[in-house]
């Protein structure tokens, strides 16, 4: 079983079953058609709101994660609360609550932060008000230190990333899923949009970026160094002047990644392939496959070595 294989049949295991992304629309439709009816009149066709975060991006692995509902809030509404006083993202929040509490009063809605969190017994909605812009961006709400508008800009982000998927023959989205995959397995504390931002850089620069699955190995091994070597910098939102602090709590975990991976590349240069997939397995989990037994493995692949 060629690495190429063992990477391509590792996609495919953390890949969202159809049952998953069709539970993942009607959560959304559910929860959109409840806030359309609230503050529009016309009739719901999914218009008002878009999935954002790795749903909206197609970088979603499984399990499935939270779910971030974008919230179109029609610009007569944020108008009304911009008349208001005291803190109007707050009031924003609560008021959206309301209505979703009406609908869904099994489930222990709560507003804060920046969203309103419906959780579901598969997984969570996160309800994201946002305020349409000229610019192509949106407000958001931030209910800290008194209340504030944050610009975000989803389709700057989405589109930074078709682009490099587009360059990297779509090796940007398997980089993000394999990350992914180490970031829950291994429990890194590492944000997802910075996992995304940083495959994007090191895409843009690494020799191989458009090669088949077949350069896999060498990509997971190299973007944990690139990562490793990015600790305490600052990534930058596409689309904002917003900057990230990368910090440093999963440096360490990166840095045993790139260890673990560089073992593994060499027992695949030398056709170790049980040797190999047990160390890619340190840092995946059990989805990255192991290579049938065979002779050629018991007898070259570690067991009796």
């Amino acid at each position: 079983m060629a690495v190429y294989e063992r990477f391509d049949q590792f996609l495919r295991n953390i890949e969202l079953t159809t049952v998953q992304r069709e539970d993942v629309s009607t959560k959304r439709h559910n929860v959109g058609r409840v806030l359309h009816s609230a503050y529009y009149e016309n009739a719901y066709s999914g218009s008002s709101n878009f999935l954002g975060g790795s749903h909206g991006k197609q970088t979603a692995i499984r399990p499935p994660s939270d779910i971030d509902l974008m919230f179109v809030v029609p610009y007569e509404t944020f108008r009304g609360f911009e008349q208001r006083l005291g803190n109007k993202q707050s009031q924003l929040l609560q008021h959206i609550r309301t209505h979703l509490v009406s609908s869904f009063s099994s489930t222990q809605i709560r507003a804060d932060g920046q969203v309103v969190t419906v959780p579901f017994s598969s997984y969570r909605v996160e309800v994201v008000p946002c305020v349409l812009l000229t610019s192509g961006g949106y407000w958001i709400c931030d209910t800290n230190d008194g209340g504030r508008w944050k610009v975000t800009n989803p389709t700057a982000e989405l589109n930074a990333l078709i682009a490099s998927d587009r360059r990297t023959n779509g090796n940007t989205r398997k980089l993000i899923k394999m990350v992914k995959a180490w970031r829950g397995f291994c429990g890194v504390p590492i944000k997802s949009i910075l996992v995304e931002i940083v495959a994007q850089e090191f895409l843009a620069t690494w020799a191989y970026a458009d090669k088949t699955s077949a350069y896999f190995d060498w990509m997971v091994r190299d973007f944990f160094a690139f990562l490793y070597n990015r600790k305490n910098q600052y990534a930058f939102v596409s689309g904002t002047s917003e900057s990230l602090s990368l910090g440093d709590e999963w440096a360490s975990r990166a840095l045993t990644a790139y260890q673990r991976a560089k073992k593994a590349c060499d027992h695949e240069i030398g056709n170790q392939e049980t040797l190999a997939s047990s160390e890619w397995k340190k840092i995946f989990g059990d989805d990255f496959p192991s290579p049938p037994v065979t002779l050629r493995t018991l007898l070259g692949g570690g067991y009796l070595e």
